[in-house]
């Protein structure tokens, strides 16, 4: 019996949007993730696949997808002013936006740092978007990039959300802590206290 070798991971542009369609925006994701680990050494090389048990993430049921380039892996087609056109939340230090559609309510990214509206080819059409802007350093407080997994549009070649959790491929954030007043280790395989899979 032979065994067949699991495909060499591709970047490739997915499709995503509310509901109702008003938010729309592309994302490149190697998959499967060349680094698979709850903590990568290098993160500017693999997507980051997350679900946090913080009170915010559980309470928006937030799927995390945290791209390696974001100036260059996100792109918002619509619509392309969030800070006057999304509602926004944001809480703790106020410093990210948790944007959401003002007509369907879903959540589609969050986001913190600068951001710019630049032309860019889209099936051999110049258009603009909206797009995070450099400088970019990830790691740093003044810059967060987060997209919504739950919020990729279903059956597009090579992405089945099922497929990360059974290939073990998501991290689980322990932002709660196992003891009240600590936060724990980050795992694969299973969620935290007041997680979900």
């Amino acid at each position: 019996m032979s065994s067949q070798a699991p495909p060499p991971p591709t970047r490739r542009l997915y499709n995503g949007s509310c509901h109702c369609g008003f938010q729309k925006y592309q994302i490149y994701l190697t998959l499967p993730p060349p680094i698979i680990s709850a903590k990568p050494a290098r993160t500017e090389t693999t997507p980051r696949l997350r679900k946090c048990n913080c009170t915010t993430c559980h309470k928006m049921s937030f799927f995390h997808v945290r791209v390696p380039d974001p100036v260059n892996d996100f792109r918002l087609l619509s619509p392309l002013d969030p800070q006057k056109e999304l509602r926004d939340y944001t809480c703790f230090e106020a410093r990210i936006h948790w944007y959401f559609c003002p007509r369907c309510g879903v959540r589609c990214f969050a986001f913190a740092g600068g951001e710019q509206v630049k032309e860019v080819e889209i099936e051999g059409e110049k258009v603009n978007v909206w797009a995070p802007k450099e400088p970019w350093v990830e790691g740093t407080d003044n810059v967060y990039l987060s997209v919504n997994a739950a919020t990729l549009d279903a059956r597009q070649e090579g992405l089945d959300l099922r497929e990360w959790h059974e290939k073990g491929w998501i991290a689980y954030l322990d932002w709660l802590g196992e003891k009240p007043g600590e936060n724990g280790e980050d795992r694969l395989g299973v969620p935290h206290v007041g997680g979900m899979y």
